[in-house]
């Protein structure tokens, strides 16, 4: 196990190579959950869940379901050649079913222990299922890795710290837009105006984190 690997990765997804600021990827429920703190608290930790989960699961998808080679289950079963490679034609489908089985165990789970955060999380909470956040981080631990794919551990790792560094800036917005509330914006700011100026700052403060890792 390397551990200065790992802690890279953890680093680079937080605050280098943020999906929301840095990738712009998840902005839907980022802008819509980011009014009030405790919504956005719920809306981060859910992400994190999922994308921790949807890492750990796709890892097992790519590695025995769409890579080529003798490990490939369909492979096994003489469905297909040693040499074929399934990631180019179902990836997206794939990947994209894990993850909305996944929310739906997030959302039955919300139903029963926390009604009052689900009703208030609303369509956000099944829109994580088209997060292209989520869906970028299984992409890019797998099929889309330069280096050709993380191994499991990593791919958690970076599932979980992907998740945590869009729950720190989807906090840190509800926290800006908050104190907005309180301030007197010109009318033609208001709402969605303001929110996109601030996230723009937010993204050029996070910029001063390139070149750490």
């Amino acid at each position: 196990m390397d551990i200065a690997q790992l802690f890279t990765i953890a680093i680079g997804a937080v605050f280098v190579n943020n999906f929301v600021l840095a990738k712009f990827l998840g902005l839907c429920p980022f802008m819509g959950v980011s009014k009030k703190t405790d919504q956005a608290l719920g809306m981060g930790f859910a992400v994190i869940f999922v994308m921790t989960l949807a890492s750990f699961v796709t890892w097992f998808v790519f590695q025995y379901f769409l890579k080529a080679g003798e490990a490939n289950v369909f492979y096994q079963l003489g469905f297909i050649e040693v040499t074929t490679d399934l990631t180019d034609v179902l990836k997206t489908l794939s990947y994209i079913l894990v993850i909305a089985a996944l929310v739906q165990l997030v959302e039955m789970a919300m139903r029963k222990l926390t009604p009052a955060l689900f009703k208030s999380l609303g369509i956000f909470l099944p829109l994580i299922t088209t997060n292209c956040a989520v869906l970028g981080v299984t992409l890019m631990n797998t099929t889309d890795n330069p280096a050709g794919g993380f191994n499991l551990l990593e791919s958690i790792v970076s599932g979980f710290f992907s998740g945590v560094g869009f729950l720190l800036v989807i906090v840190l917005m509800s926290g800006v837009r908050e104190r907005l509330e309180l301030l007197r914006t010109p009318e033609s700011l208001k709402g969605l105006p303001i929110t996109f100026i601030s996230t723009a700052l937010m993204a050029l403060a996070f910029m001063g984190f390139v070149g750490m890792i």
